[in-house]
């Protein structure tokens, strides 16, 4: 601590009582020009700490202060400096990180200017004038330090206890409570400290206490609204006088009464606002600047610490979430009926659940650090392998594939596998290795061979009983037409040599579309000779022939454009007769069945058109599929009773159209009726 010195007798320091008058007003006329040399001076030192600007701010009080004591010395009583001008500078420079060195050596740059400044001018002050300006700075000086070591012994002091109340690591609401608490300790003058901390875009009170302020928490305010708002908008700190009635006025908050004096402090983390901190006082207009200091320091360090635990919390979470992920992935991975593995970027086991560790027949521990190599058989690595290369190369997943391993591999019977692989990164696109999906599709693959087994023998079996039910059905035919030409027979007896050949027609029809069926999925297709032919004449001869099966129902046929083309004439009759049929079986009894011949360009167009009940929706995709007919599927003359259709005349009718080089669609609608139209190009392909 530096001592005073004593002042030299009036009769030793000076002759000239009116000298420190003439010295005050040197400085008073060159006051510019002495801040100018000081701040040249000191700019080195200075733009390690911050903006000269800011920094310079305390001395030129100081030199004022110093020049009106030398301007009104009287002799023989003692000079005095404001204790406040040395206070101020020591609390900034403390503030702004400068040592108790730097902070003495300003004032010795100071007194070294005005001594330059004096000489330059060519004024020489006696002895006792200079021990005058000497004992006026170092005054200043004392005073600075003993100021500065105190307030950093109390900042020190507070930083501690904050550092002691966050050694456990407490969630950010504990240690907001335990802040204030500090906060409020720091200074005898403080009644009430809040902190609000930014969220959603708003500033919101996470602690409050003091004057039941605590009533206040949960509540939010915009930036730039009420005291602490304006804090936050503005960047920098704020005081505020009141007047103790407008306290909550002024705030916009219903905030603790009789408030006199505020003070807020932005919480910044860089440039990011964290949120605010303000203490009131009901006793004090105005905070010292020595609580404002602390008040500010602890607020910074404070900031760090909520910032920490802000981030801590986060770290919990995002942890707790992982852990959550990875027990749910676990347990998915331990109950997925199909084998998942993931292997690093050399190809080694990392993770691997049970199912696939058993279609390998190995314990799921052996996988761990091994590659597929080391794991699998070698006649399996050989498959694998070049597909995990692949996906690692490329970053891209590979395909599934099948591959089966012989029964000799410690297997009963031969297996049947579908694996397919694929990259796995992370969020940032960097490529950690490859997962594995493995499955044993070996009862799918005999359930596939006894189900194509069935169909073989299915289709077979109708094209068997097709060729070999025609012959005897020929001898039917034959007979019923004999009979239906014999004399003699009564009404009853001709009904009932008609109902022979109608159903002989009709089986005839059934044996064609088993037949014709049977080619096209045994091989070769449908057969076709194809013959210059009028499209139109066929299908008259064709509905003449059906309405004699059908003299009830009303058929009729339109013509337009040119019909003729290259076709042949046997499928012709068969699709318009499968249509037609299907036509009266859908249609309604009392409304007619119009067929429709139309020649547009390269092709011919065959419409057959009926009203009644609409195509459900859902049964168009698959409406020309075998063996596919709605539950209620009966020829218009079976009766409720008869026995129903095979579901083959529309699927023969899209095959023979595609033989032709044509095809077939439909529309249906309860207004315009069920509407097929066969695409005839008049050059069969």
């Amino acid at each position: 601590m530096l001592e005073q010195e004593p002042r030299p007798q009036a009769s030793e320091a000076m002759r000239d009582p009116e000298e420190p008058h003439r010295l005050a007003a040197f400085l008073r006329a060159h006051r510019e020009e002495l801040l100018a040399d000081w701040k040249r001076s000191t700019h080195a030192m200075h733009s390690r700490h911050a903006d000269g600007a800011t920094l310079e701010d305390h001395i030129p009080p100081l030199l004022d202060g110093i020049t009106e004591a030398l301007a009104h010395e009287a002799h023989g009583m003692p000079l005095q400096l404001p204790a406040v001008l040395s206070d101020v500078h020591a609390f900034s420079r403390l503030a702004q990180g400068f040592t108790i060195h730097e902070l003495t050596y300003e004032y010795g740059l100071l007194r070294r200017c005005i001594l330059h400044r004096l000489e330059a001018a060519a004024v020489h002050p006696a002895p006792g004038t200079l021990a005058l300006l000497d004992e006026l700075i170092d005054q200043a000086v004392t005073r600075s330090v003993q100021s500065y070591t105190k307030m950093r012994e109390r900042t020190l002091n507070s930083l501690d206890r904050m550092m002691q109340a966050t050694l456990d690591s407490p969630d950010v609401d504990t240690l907001l409570h335990r802040l204030l608490t500090l906060l409020m300790e720091s200074a005898l003058q403080v009644d009430s400290a809040t902190i609000l901390l930014r969220e959603d875009g708003t500033l919101k009170i996470r602690a409050a206490t003091g004057l039941g302020a605590e009533q206040t928490v949960g509540q939010r305010i915009q930036v730039g609204e009420g005291f602490a708002g304006q804090v936050a908008a503005q960047g920098h700190p704020l005081s505020m006088r009141l007047a103790p009635a407008a306290t909550a006025q002024k705030e916009q908050l219903p905030g603790p009464p009789g408030l006199r004096a505020l003070y807020g402090v932005p919480m910044l983390d860089e440039e990011r606002l964290v949120g605010v901190a303000y203490m009131g006082s009901r006793t004090a207009y105005a905070f010292s600047e020595a609580d404002a200091l602390v008040f500010r320091i602890m607020v910074s360090r404070a900031t760090t610490l909520i910032v920490q635990a802000q981030l801590r919390a986060r770290e919990l979470a995002a942890r707790e979430e992982a852990e959550r992920s990875l027990a749910m992935i676990d347990a998915l991975l331990a109950a997925a009926p199909v084998g998942i593995a993931f292997l690093d970027r050399k190809m080694r086991y990392v993770h691997i659940n049970e199912t696939l560790a058993g279609l390998n027949a190995v314990p799921a521990k052996d996988h761990k650090g091994r590659t597929v190599r080391e794991v699998l058989a070698p006649s399996i690595v050989d498959i694998v392998e070049p597909f995990l290369r692949q996906v690692l190369e490329t970053g891209k997943p590979s395909k599934e594939f099948q591959f089966s391993t012989p029964a000799e591999l410690g297997r009963v019977l031969e297996r049947t596998w579908l694996s397919s692989y694929f990259p796995v990164r992370t969020q940032a696109g960097e490529l950690l290795g490859v997962g594995a999906v493995v499955m044993d599709i070996t009862p799918h693959k005999q359930a596939e061979q006894a189900l194509e087994q069935g169909l073989v023998f299915r289709e077979q079996l109708l094209a068997v009983l097709g060729h070999d039910l025609r012959n005897p059905l020929s001898a039917i035919s034959a007979s019923a037409f004999v009979l239906a030409r014999a004399s003699g027979l009564e009404s009853r007896e001709r009904q009932a040599v008609e109902r022979i050949r109608r159903s002989s027609a009709r089986m005839a029809r059934l044996i064609n579309d088993i037949l014709d069926f049977a080619r096209s999925r045994l091989g070769g297709g449908i057969p076709v000779k194809a013959q210059r032919m009028n499209m139109a004449e066929v299908c008259r001869t064709t509905l003449e022939e059906l309405q004699v099966i059908f003299p009830e129902r009303q058929l009729l046929l339109e013509v337009m454009g040119d019909t003729s083309g290259q076709w042949d004439p046997d499928r012709v009759a068969q699709v318009l007769g499968n249509l037609v049929f299907n036509a009266l079986q859908h249609g309604q009894m009392d409304t007619p069945v119009r067929t429709r011949v139309r020649g547009e360009g390269a092709e011919v167009l065959l419409e057959v058109i009926n009203q009644g009940e609409p195509v459900p929706e859902d049964m168009l995709p698959r409406l020309f599929d075998p063996f596919k007919r709605g539950p209620e599927d009966q020829r218009p003359h079976e009766g409720p009773g008869g026995s129903r259709s095979l579901g083959l005349g529309l699927y023969i009718v899209r095959q023979i159209a595609l033989v032709h080089g044509g095809d077939v669609e439909v529309h249906s609608s309860a207004e315009a009726g069920t509407h097929f139209t066969v695409h005839w190009p008049r050059a069969c392909q």
